[in-house]
């Protein structure tokens, strides 16, 4: 257990609480997580909700913070959930007498208060179909590659169908084709 799932856990179910969802596994259709970033208080937050990318219900931002929005895809009702970077220094003045910064925030964050730990703001969050759960909408092939490509992430250059990659946004480059 480290203080960043504790973070996780807590910033979940206080994201959840302000929506009105008691128990996310019963809604599991209703709600969508936006995550932040790629450190194990994700992971947290996915555990709570139930929220996966796999079932297209949890987007990563890589945002580098550790915040996640949930959305009610029923009402349409968003809260973003905030760490304060000020959390570390309660939890050192707190329990300073522990020597180790990492047992002080890890049982810090068990114990302080939501307000102390956590902003959060309502917000609105413009989601595209193409965003939503669910089945892939739509999917059409890159004309340079071939590879298929879903849900509006394609390019159009020059009258051409491209994918990311081939519209010069690749995160890799082609060494060797096998």
């Amino acid at each position: 257990m480290c203080p960043g799932q504790v973070l996780g856990v807590r910033m979940a179910m206080l994201g959840l609480r302000r929506l009105g969802i008691d128990d996310p596994m019963k809604h599991r259709k209703r709600l969508l997580t936006f995550v932040e970033i790629d450190r194990c208080a994700t992971d947290a937050v996915s555990l709570v909700t139930g929220c996966r990318l796999g079932k297209r219900s949890l987007k990563y931002l890589d945002y580098g913070k550790v915040a996640a929005t949930f959305v009610d895809l029923e009402t349409r009702r968003a809260v973003r959930v905030v760490a304060r970077d000020d959390a570390r220094q309660k939890a050192k003045q707190m329990l300073g007498s522990l020597s180790d910064p990492h047992k002080q925030q890890l049982e810090a964050y068990k114990l302080m208060d939501d307000e102390e730990l956590f902003t959060t703001q309502r917000v609105r969050v413009n989601l595209r179909e193409e965003d939503l759960p669910g089945r892939p909408r739509s999917r059409v092939a890159c004309d340079q590659c071939g590879e298929g490509v879903n849900d509006g992430r394609e390019n159009y250059v020059n009258g051409r169908t491209l994918c990311r990659n081939c519209a010069g946004e690749s995160y890799y480059e082609v060494l060797d084709d096998q």
